[in-house]
């Protein structure tokens, strides 16, 4: 049996019609930068997340960054975030002129260990981002009410945590703003790069606007120092018709995420911890394993791909090392990053294939 990690060719197909509708009209119009495509899809997402407004951007990495830039953010201050995450995290504090204050991670959550934030706060602290990881919330009523005792700003990096909730609550829902990536692979994924903001917040917003359009909010007149990070409008209509199907799809990745912990139960790996005030949207199904190596060649042999995100934590890439990161300053991630592999998940992968999956996970351990 020939597995795929993610097949977002079964997703196109699905709906095929309605995106070819939705691209063709962008065409026919003649909108291909911002238009009414990516103004609907702003509305319908701001909604979805249970804020005011958002702005689609390029990419979820500008999404952060244009969130920072428009808050003033800059040289002399400090962000704090997760260390285990995606390198585009730190990237937007780090080109901002920011420095990026990194916290070790819970073991069980993997996300940001809200145990040691305040020991990370200095009086140049302005910014808590905190990262949710894999598709699971961070308790944002813990770390608001840290934020709140020490007057800072909370932005949630929401990359790959399109629909998930904590408490009830979406995620975009609980910082001043939050960072969306619409990646291909993401549970809303675009057809090219792609990303957003949410806020509830006008006059973010109006800056945030202005900063991704040169600065402009009237042609050739460039009141700020901005770039270029405008969404296509095919990218708007694309993610406006995937929007309406984001809850089935989390759903479904759910009913992987049920499988896998039935199959693999009794086996000594770890699977992702469960926490009842959340509703996980499992981007990813990560479990953690000795001998990961053995286990992702056996796979692999077997027809099976696997991904490890992230084989290398951004306080030990070349291109981080002058930021004063050290290796074995953040020993739980620094332990997750040997042992952790994604195992295929995404709303089309049938019954049989987890099966076949977990049937030579099982035979890997001689189960």
């Amino acid at each position: 049996m020939k597995i795929r990690f993610i097949d977002l060719k079964a997703q196109y197909d699905s709906i095929k019609n309605e995106i070819d509708g939705a691209i063709a009209g962008v065409i026919n119009s003649s909108s291909f930068i911002l238009g009414p495509a990516v103004s609907r899809f702003e509305e319908n997402f701001a909604r979805y997340c249970g804020c005011k407004y958002a702005v689609a951007v390029n990419s979820g990495t500008s999404a952060l960054y244009l969130t920072l830039r428009a808050l003033g953010v800059g040289r002399g201050d400090e962000v704090i975030t997760a260390a285990n995450t995606f390198i585009a995290t730190v990237a937007a504090v780090a080109d901002t002129g920011a420095t990026p204050v990194l916290v070790d991670i819970d073991p069980e959550t993997r996300n940001i260990d809200l145990n040691l934030i305040e020991n990370a706060i200095t009086p140049r602290t302005k910014i808590i981002m905190p990262v949710h990881l894999y598709g699971s919330m961070v308790d944002m009523e813990t770390l608001g009410a840290i934020a709140k005792k020490h007057n800072l700003i909370v932005i949630e990096d929401a990359a790959q945590a399109h629909g998930a909730t904590f408490k009830n609550m979406r995620a975009g829902s609980f910082g001043l703003a939050a960072g969306f990536s619409f990646y291909p692979a993401k549970n809303l994924g675009a057809y090219g790069e792609g990303g957003a903001i949410v806020t509830s917040d006008e006059s973010l917003v109006e800056t945030i606007k202005k900063l991704r359009d040169h600065g402009s909010a009237k042609k050739y007149h460039h009141e700020l120092m901005g770039c270029n990070a405008r969404m296509d409008g095919i990218q708007g209509a694309v993610l406006d018709v995937k929007l309406k199907y984001l809850d089935s799809w989390n759903q479904e990745r759910n009913r992987v995420a049920v499988r896998y912990r039935l199959k693999l139960d009794g086996l000594p790996l770890t699977v992702p911890a469960q926490n009842e005030s959340n509703f996980d949207v499992y981007h990813q199904f990560v479990v953690e394993v000795d001998g990961r190596r053995k286990l992702q060649d056996f796979l692999s042999e077997n027809g099976i791909p696997t991904l490890i995100h992230y084989p290398i934590p951004v306080h030990k890439q070349a291109g981080f090392l002058g930021a004063g990161f050290a290796p074995g300053q953040f020993p739980v991630t620094e332990r997750l990053a040997e042992r952790i592999l994604s195992l295929p998940i995404y709303p089309e992968l049938g019954s049989e294939e987890i099966d076949y999956i977990s049937l030579k996970i099982r035979e890997f351990f001689g189960d």
